[in-house]
């Protein structure tokens, strides 16, 4: 087994390439220290959405939509308005149709490479942004903070750590998102109807025309089951923003929080793991013709600096002066 870590060019710009065993990770620090892709090539599996004939500023304009990014902030804020126990803050409306901001900005930084090597088995990278005044969007959200990124690939794949550290004198909104990109298909000759997906949901948050919440559960219905049992279709038909609590189930008799993603004809599985920080699942496919579906652990409800509703609730978390917070994931593929 080859385990290796070095940092090499793509598109003119430093990558990231970590190998453990079957697997292979990019990590793309010029963009938002994405993993741009994974691969797996004992089971001809390739684990997230990329497309090799965009440039540099292409993927930068969408960069949500392409291998494994972390937002901050999540989703939607209703108005752009972002309030915490000590400001509010206005950010830029994204949304148009839904007069909304979205997504937040770290995705689509610059990152620093701070270390790059093996240990034993296993090759790691670590990323990070400061953000201060040298950023652009200061004047309109004056908080400092470090955002730091942890890479951990083996032969059990890939363990992603995401830590935020409040360096302001200020108190520091504290919501995290993964916007998940996966292939369907995600294996080589895998067919897109023979993609199937299973997700730890709980209860159903209904979301109004600007796709916010209303506030109100409602019952599941057999739509929402197929993620319980494993028989959703993720892709060729819409899945627009269907949002649910995040649970933990057994799987196998083990305990399980995260997504799983089968391909049927050769039984190859995609798992993704997630910690019991990330309390909701917001699923989205893009319309369904794209090739590729997203759930999308997050944090904090969508909207949840504004919604009328306890933090243990809506997820919404500040961190104090000096506070840290950091969240884990575990993204791996198997035979079923």
């Amino acid at each position: 087994m080859s385990y290796t870590a070095e940092v090499i060019k793509y598109k003119g710009k430093d990558v990231i390439q970590l190998t453990a065993g079957k697997y292979t990770a990019i990590i793309a620090p010029f963009l938002g220290s994405n993993i741009i892709s994974m691969e797996d090539s004992e089971n001809n599996v390739s684990f997230f959405r990329k497309d090799e004939s965009l440039s540099v500023d292409e993927l930068k304009a969408s960069a949500e939509v392409y291998g494994f990014p972390t937002l901050l902030y999540p989703n939607r804020l209703k108005d752009g308005i972002l309030k915490t126990t000590d400001a509010e803050y206005v950010f830029p409306i994204v949304d148009i149709e839904g007069n909304n901001a979205l997504h937040g900005f770290l995705h689509k930084r610059e990152h620093s490479i701070l270390d790059v090597r093996v240990m034993g088995e296993t090759a790691i990278a670590r990323t990070e942004y400061i953000y201060n005044e040298k950023d652009p969007f200061f004047d309109t959200f004056p908080v400092k903070f470090r955002a730091e990124y942890t890479f951990k690939l083996s032969d059990d794949g890939m363990n992603y750590e995401f830590t935020v550290t409040n360096t302001s004198d200020k108190q520091l909104p504290y919501g995290v998102c993964n916007h998940t990109t996966i292939n369907g298909p995600f294996t080589k000759d895998g067919e897109a109807l023979e993609t199937r997906l299973f997700v730890t949901i709980g209860d159903k948050w209904p979301l109004n025309q600007r796709n916010l919440p209303t506030c109100d559960f409602i019952s599941l219905d057999n739509h929402d089951r197929q993620y319980l049992t494993g028989s959703m279709i993720p892709v060729k038909h819409i899945i627009n923003n269907d949002v649910y609590n995040c649970e933990t189930y057994d799987v196998d008799g083990v305990p399980f929080r995260g997504a799983i993603a089968t391909d049927v004809k050769s039984g190859v599985e995609i798992c993704y793991e997630v910690d019991d920080n990330f309390k909701f699942w917001v699923i989205w496919n893009d319309g369904g013709e794209k090739g590729y579906f997203c759930p999308e652990p997050s944090t904090w409800m969508i909207d949840a600096p504004n919604l009328p509703l306890p933090k243990e609730e809506s997820g919404y978390e500040e961190l104090a002066p000096g506070e840290s917070k950091t969240v884990r994931e575990h993204i791996y593929s198997r035979m079923k």
